[in-house]
């Protein structure tokens, strides 16, 4: 994770207790200049449909400017979860929990076919993307008879932004809902669904129409954050490249061939954690509020079937912080207290939007997709001569991130080797280390093999992940059988890298893109990280030596980026002979076997004499443009009804002697907080900065869901308060 003091002392004590008490050229058609409209395709094999209902004709003929027409369709979804009480996903702060909403979270779908082949990528406002999300998600989709003609978890790459401000408890694997007290299904249920939702919109919305590609530079919009371990990097290397962070941005263009622009995808690599681990509204953070500009440009309506799409995806943001200049990440989400924050968002946005308007090349080629599953904890890695290990979290992964969110009690330095002081010879330190050594040894042999140990070269392992069970037969801590995917979109390569990705390792997977599929037309690579499921970092070996905190959280050992980037050649080798590859062992289910520990809503009250939606505090009468408005309801806990593609609250305005909706809970300017009062009473705050608003007359509409205790049953409530003037 990736600020990540996931081991601070409570996990540790938590790992204690839990064993203690358990122990570019395009192929065209030389027919009638159509082709079938056919789906999905991993094996180059020949379309294997022969529904005749699933044909429909698109024109092979390229555009006048000489690229592909193409089947597109854009979709977006709601997927915000559980506002109130439940443990927020990205800084591993196990206090960090949600009360509230600053911008709502979505699922931003993307699918795209040449006729013969299709593929779907989809960008979540998302900490991390969690495998037992891609599985489900695909099951949903296998079950759909009409989507499983096309897609399925071979062409469907699902990739997180990484916002650190969304409700976590989706993962399934031990690791990683540790500091949130367990799996929650609602808030997985709601992420699957989201993502499930978005691909059937994409889908339903599919036209031909072509797909323009624009890349430009963005400075100072991050910077470095492990650079002794970048340095550790060759120089001839490091002398190729003007900065120690990637700083392009590669942006898609989607326009129908009627002139309908229908949607914008880009990929820059930044952490979306402007916003520090005391913040308790949920939010997209900078990549969030800038699809939100974006797609504010150009209308769209977050209630419709069919609309303008604008994701901002993630790339190889591993080592990039948005927080350099700015300092450690502060917690308000406004752009007055938060100057990260603002920068990260307007620089994105802002060269998006010059991209966009500028981009004039068209994607031209073919559409096609690979995909497999390995076992990285016997991959053979032919470059190094060994196989890659078991996962292990290093010691410096204690440490946290200095300019996102140190740990408050770190255990190990950054740079702790099994050859430092910090690990053999400081007496507290080796204490602990002997301590967990022994605990994990005890219940995990292995743990204390020497091979194992050997494996991890540099690295000492502090928590065996891969080799480690909280039940003889349950999962592991963390997942160890990894998806591989490479998509490809005309003369475009995508790269689905399961981990946060460091610089120069995004540079490496690009470059063997680029090279591999060269011989079919491929001049442009970008890295999806944080695809598919979550395996922590991806350092170069060279970073890896250093073990800084993303070398500790490289799981698989110091070959891990060799060993990747050995599968990513096989995937494009297969793409180019029209081959298929082995799917791969089947990664297990292991959403059956989780426990849950956060808090439930038992039932909700209000003071005697008061209504649900009751007003507390009413707003002044009237407000200068660009005053906060504030107002204050009883209400009930929000989790009662994640009001899914809804809102909270509504900002009304008279217009024409009728009030309508002028905002919800998904604009920044807006914010919705949620506070226990007593034992089951909800104060319900509502915020709104009118910097943004029109003249006129507004009212504050709030909208919620109440549990009986008598009954369980859930109702909704409303509440409005006095109009009030904004002049």
């Amino acid at each position: 994770m990736s600020n990540h003091s996931i081991i601070h002392s409570k996990i540790l004590l938590l790992l204690v207790c839990v064993f203690l008490f358990t122990v570019p050229g395009c192929d065209q058609d030389s027919g009638n200049g159509m082709l079938p409209l056919l789906g999905i395709g991993d094996s180059g094999d020949n379309n294997p449909y022969n529904d005749e209902a699933s044909v429909i004709s698109l024109p092979t003929n390229p555009t006048s400017t000489g690229g592909s027409v193409y089947l597109i369709g854009t979709g977006i979804y709601d997927i915000t979860g559980p506002a109130g009480e439940l443990g927020m996903m990205g800084f591993a702060v196990s206090d960090q929990k949600t009360a509230g909403i600053h911008i709502r979270l979505r699922s931003r779908a993307f699918v795209v076919g040449d006729g013969i082949r299709r593929i779907v990528f989809v960008s979540a406002d998302l900490g991390m993307l969690f495998q037992m999300v891609k599985v489900k998600v695909s099951e949903k989709i296998a079950q759909n008879a009409d989507l499983s003609r096309f897609y399925n978890e071979k062409n469907i790459l699902l990739s997180a932004t990484h916002t650190h401000n969304g409700p976590g408890g989706y993962s399934g694997y031990f690791l990683y809902d540790a500091t949130i007290n367990g799996f929650v299904k609602q808030n997985f249920n709601a992420i699957v669904d989201g993502i499930y939702q978005s691909i059937v919109r994409a889908h339903n919305n599919v036209a031909p129409g072509k797909i323009l590609v624009s890349e430009g530079t963005i400075d100072g919009c991050g910077g470095n954050r492990a650079v002794e371990a970048y340095e550790n990097n060759p120089a001839a290397e490091r002398a190729l490249y003007d900065s120690n962070t990637d700083k392009t941005m590669t942006l898609l263009k989607f326009v129908t061939l009627e002139g309908e622009e229908i949607g914008m995808l880009n990929w820059y690599a930044v952490h979306p954690d402007s916003i520090g681990p005391e913040n308790r509204l949920i939010s997209g953070d900078n990549k969030g509020w800038a699809s939100f500009l974006f797609e504010k440009d150009k209308g769209t309506n977050y209630f419709a079937a069919r609309t303008f799409v604008a994701a901002f995806a993630q790339s190889s943001a591993g080592d990039v912080t948005p927080n350099i200049g700015f300092g450690q990440a502060p917690p308000d989400v406004t752009f007055a207290n938060n100057k990260s924050l603002e920068n990260a968002v307007l620089k994105q946005y802002t060269r998006a939007k010059e991209l966009y308007e500028g981009a004039a090349r068209e994607l031209s080629g073919s559409v096609d997709s690979r995909h497999e599953w390995v076992d990285m904890r016997t991959l053979y890695v032919e470059e190094a001569g060994c196989t890659t290990c078991a996962a292990g979290m290093g010691a410096s992964f204690s440490a946290g991130s200095p300019y996102d969110n140190p740990s408050p009690s770190p255990l190990f330095p950054n740079g702790t080797t099994v050859d430092s002081l910090d690990w053999s010879d400081n007496a507290g330190s080796a204490f602990l280390s002997t301590f967990l050594g022994g605990v994990f040894a005890f219940a995990w042999p292995a743990t204390n093999d020497a091979a194992y140990k050997e494996c991890q070269a540099e690295k000492p392992v502090l928590i065996p992940t891969g080799i480690a069970h909280l039940n003889i037969n349950g999962p592991t801590m963390t997942p160890q059988i990894i998806p591989f995917q490479v998509l490809k979109i005309g003369n475009m390569a995508i790269a689905a890298v399961p981990t946060e990705v460091t610089t120069m390792s995004g540079r490496r997977i690009k470059k063997t893109l680029i090279n591999e599929l060269a011989a079919d037309g491929v001049d442009c690579a970008v890295v999806a990280a944080l695809s598919n499921t979550y395996a922590s970092y991806m350092a170069t070996r060279e970073e890896y030596a250093k073990q800084w905190y993303e070398g500790a959280a490289t799981q698989f050992g110091p070959n891990q980026l060799t060993a990747f980037r050995q599968e990513y050649t096989k995937l494009c080798r297969a793409i180019v002979n029209g081959t298929g590859v082995p799917a791969g062992p089947t990664p297990e289910d292991v959403t059956g076997q989780t426990v849950d520990f956060t808090a439930k809503v038992w039932f909700d009250d209000k003071p005697l004499g008061k209504s649900f939606g009751s007003v507390i505090t009413q707003p002044s009468s009237s407000y200068a443009k660009g005053s906060l408005v504030s107002v204050q309801f009883w209400g009930a806990h929000p989790n009662n009804n994640l009001r899914t593609q809804d809102s909270f609250l509504v900002v009304e305005k008279l217009v024409d002697g009728k009030y309508v909706p002028a905002t919800y809970d998904w604009d920044p300017d807006t914010t919705y907080r949620w506070e226990r009062n007593s034992i089951a009473y909800s104060k319900i705050t509502i915020t709104w900065n009118t910097l943004n608003a029109q003249p006129g007359t507004y009212r504050i509409r709030h909208k919620g869901n109440w549990k009986s205790g008598w009954t369980g049953k859930i109702s909704p409530y409303e509440g409005v308060t006095k109009s009030f003037k904004v002049k």
